[in-house]
């Protein structure tokens, strides 16, 4: 390939090469024909294939396809196989179709519940967000279809999303926004990685050197081609000089003169143009040289697409066991419009041209279940009339069990705009409050793309989300609802009790210009936990039919350095009568207290599959990361050294197990001691704490050894006091004191400093 690539870029006239690295049209790469490059094919895909016509009227006139469910509804799985697998699926359709590249996983975290385009992204973790997607990366490329993982990077709004900055610290950057795309490169390589629309502290990703090639490529080894999200780019020579390879959609050709402009007068140089080009001609070859053979049996992938939903679905609440139903169907009242035409997927990019839409009703008529419905709300989905809540109110009066099927409109949360509220449409808010008044047996069953209020949560015993479950989310909410199926879902995000509540509250979506990360590393659950607050439904939770006892938390040893990490196996085993999965999360909490750090991070999860009665061990391995953060001083990752947490449990909130462990740091600097540096900065460092131990307990005999009438005669102030001004007091304040210079107090840093790097 690379001596194909050569022979190629030693022919290509300066123009061909400028037109290469940039759209033939809105899907298409460019051809040169007189060369025998051909032009390949990208098509929307995270969800399923969104691939324009062949002969389509426009952009968005779009082949049908299977609606797969939202990266919301997957993220609550959980299930690394389960995301593998859909990958495999949409990698056989895109074969299919001739489609070489499918536009995502989109990971961006979920800063905010309001982002438009939470639906399609997966997590608040990124440990979450980077397993998950390495996953579906992996899927998707052994059918020899590339993948854009997308949007590179802090892509978490969508109010000017095509010019706000971004503005992120960064250790946030590298703790919370950067961490998923890292391990999908380094887990599963993608064919490309897409930049964001937005700038990075002033500096747009299209054109941002250090995000596109100095951490990117130099750092994490990516391999790939790095294209544009659709319009994104501004100075596409800045662009490639940055490592930006591929411009979409077609501009009209002006960029493609400006690169050849900048190549002849200097300013670009043939290397670095090559470079580019030679990305965009491994992607293509790539793919038509390995083209694999692709099936695509809509109907049978329509099955699919239940069951993935079937996995996916959360179970929040089930007072009194509610569910599963097992009374008669006829005694079953169906409410709400939703349970008739579900919303079944994202807007925008999202949007897909589904086959065929499998609603609760129609699900319920196909397994002969005989149950009674009432529309409940009109079809706008946010007004009614008393003829439609009269009518709902009189049959839920005389049935056994009432669910009602609500949540967010389209017109609520789509690509290109930003939620105002975390709450569903009045009506539906309010028809639920008047069904719970005349039936105590109310099961709620969500379609929603981002978290909702739920002003009625206390008065219904029983809650499921589906999320944006794919066009056969119908035949998931029977099984589920019915007991053919057990719920196995968790929250892959927390659900706030109220919008103040959030992170970034203040700060979100910004003054239109900059949106300021005040919030720093405190992002989902990491804010929640961390105050102690409240929340409707916490990180990683979620219920099923059956119960799992934890316990048997063993450690491979207790006490080690950061290099060497360790192991923690868990016993997982169902109590209940009923077959289950649980999603058994480890979370790591620093008790050292050598930086601000949130009170607990998920750094392991599995999910296991347990018959009635049946146990089974569950093993995690821990490493350096596990235990770090990112050094801003150091500009490393680092672990200090002392005690850590180990925290095994159903959620951020339910946590069974503990266990203490002591790690010791590999580095031994936590920071470049200076002239401003105290005692106490030193003292919350073990390794530090050795070297100031002696200074220290000096100042300290000092106080100690007076009595606190002789203290109390020559200071004005506690013993505590002088105690506080001794651990505050930065070195350079001791010049002049014992005979000292700044010269003995820079050589006593100096050594200090030594001391540590050896």
């Amino acid at each position: 390939m690379d001596k194909k690539i050569k022979e190629l870029l030693s022919k290509l006239t300066l123009e061909e090469k400028a037109g290469l690295c940039s759209g033939k049209d809105w899907w298409r790469t460019k051809p040169v024909e007189r060369l025998n490059i051909p032009s390949i094919m990208v098509s929307d895909g995270p969800s399923g294939l969104r691939t324009q016509q062949e002969n389509g009227a426009d952009e968005n006139d779009s082949r049908t396809s299977v609606s797969f469910p939202s990266g919301c509804a997957t993220a609550s799985s959980f299930d690394r196989e389960l995301l593998h697998h859909v990958g495999e699926i949409l990698g056989e359709e895109a074969n299919n179709y001739n489609v070489s590249t499918l536009l995502g996983p989109a990971i961006n975290i979920k800063r905010s519940p309001l982002c438009g385009r939470n639906f399609e992204y997966l997590s608040e973790d990124p440990l979450v967000s980077g397993e998950l997607g390495a996953a579906y990366i992996s899927g998707v490329q052994s059918k020899n279809v590339g993948t854009s993982v997308k949007h590179f990077a802090a892509n978490n709004q969508e109010s000017n999303r095509f010019s706000v900055s971004e503005v992120i610290d960064e250790r946030t950057l590298r703790e919370i926004y950067l961490p998923g795309f890292e391990t999908c490169v380094k887990k599963a390589a993608p064919t490309t990685i897409m930049c964001s629309y937005n700038a990075i502290n002033g500096e747009l990703s299209s054109q941002n050197k250090w995000l596109l090639k100095d951490l990117l490529r130099d750092e994490w080894g990516f391999k790939g081609l790095v294209m544009s999200d659709w319009g994104a780019v501004y100075d596409r020579v800045k662009g490639i000089k940055a490592d930006l390879s591929l411009e979409m959609p077609y501009s009209g050709g002006f960029t493609d003169n400006d690169v050849v402009e900048a190549v002849k007068n200097g300013s670009l140089s043939m290397e670095e143009l090559d470079e580019a080009v030679s990305h965009v001609l491994e992607m293509v070859f790539n793919y038509t040289e390995n083209k694999q053979s692709g099936s695509f049996d809509m109907e049978k992938d329509h099955e699919k697409s239940g069951l993935i939903a079937q996995e996916s679905c959360v179970l929040l609440k089930n007072d009194g066991n509610l569910l599963p139903i097992e009374e008669p169907a006829e005694n079953i009242l169906f409410v709400g419009y939703f349970a008739e035409e579900p919303r079944y997927g994202g807007g925008g990019s999202s949007k897909i041209r589904c086959y065929k839409m499998t609603s609760a009703v129609t699900a319920a008529k196909e397994a002969g279940l005989n149950v009674k419905y009432a529309q409940g709300y009109n079809k706008d989905f946010v007004t009614t009339t008393q003829a439609l809540t009269d009518e709902a109110i009189e049959a839920a009066k005389t049935a056994t069990k009432v669910v009602v099927f609500a949540g967010l409109p389209e017109s609520f949360e789509s690509e290109g705009a930003d939620r105002t509220s975390l709450d569903m449409p009045q009506v539906q808010n309010e028809l639920i409050e008047k069904l719970a008044a005349v039936n105590p047996n109310i099961i709620v069953v969500l379609h929603n793309g981002a978290p909702v209020t739920m002003p009625w949560e206390s008065k219904v015993p029983s809650i499921l989300e589906f999320y944006l479950g794919g066009e056969n989310v119908g035949t998931a909410q029977i099984n589920i609802l019915f007991g053919k199926a057990n719920p196995c879902g968790k929250l892959a995000e927390t659900f706030p009790l109220r919008l103040e509540d959030t992170p970034c509250y203040m700060n979100f979506p910004g003054n239109g210009r900059v949106s300021i990360y005040s919030e720093g590393i405190f992002v989902g659950y990491r804010w929640y936990d961390s105050r102690k607050m409240p929340v409707l439904f916490p990180f990683g939770h979620g219920l099923s039919y059956t119960t799992f006892e934890y316990s048997d938390l063993k450690l491979s040893k207790t006490a080690f350095k950061d290099s060497d990490g360790a192991e923690v196996s868990v016993t997982i085993k169902n109590t209940g009568k009923v077959a289950g999965k649980e999603i058994v999360q480890l979370y790591v909490s620093d008790k050292t207290g050598v930086e601000i750090r949130p009170e607990k991070e998920l750094k392991g999860f599995e999910k296991v599959s347990l018959a009635a009665g049946e146990s089974k061990t569950v093993t995690f391995k821990l490493d350096k990361r596990s235990f770090a953060y990112w050094n801003t001083d150091t500009k490393e990752w680092y672990a200090p050294s002392g005690k850590y947490e180990i925290l095994v449990g159903a959620s951020s909130r339910d946590i069974r197990l503990k266990a203490d462990v002591d790690v010791t740091a590999s580095s031994k600097k936590a920071f470049t001691i200076t002239p401003q540096t105290t005692i106490s900065d030193m003292l919350r460092n073990r390794e530090m704490a050795a070297l100031i131990q002696p200074d220290y307990m000096k100042a300290r005999k000092f106080v100690d050894d007076m009595t606190d009438e002789e203290f109390a005669a020559k200071f004005p102030f506690p013993k505590e006091g002088m105690i506080g001004m001794i651990l505050s007091n930065p070195f350079r304040s001791n010049r002049g004191k014992e005979g000292k210079t700044m010269e003995d107090i820079l050589k006593q840093v100096a050594d200090y400093n030594k001391a540590l790097d050896s």
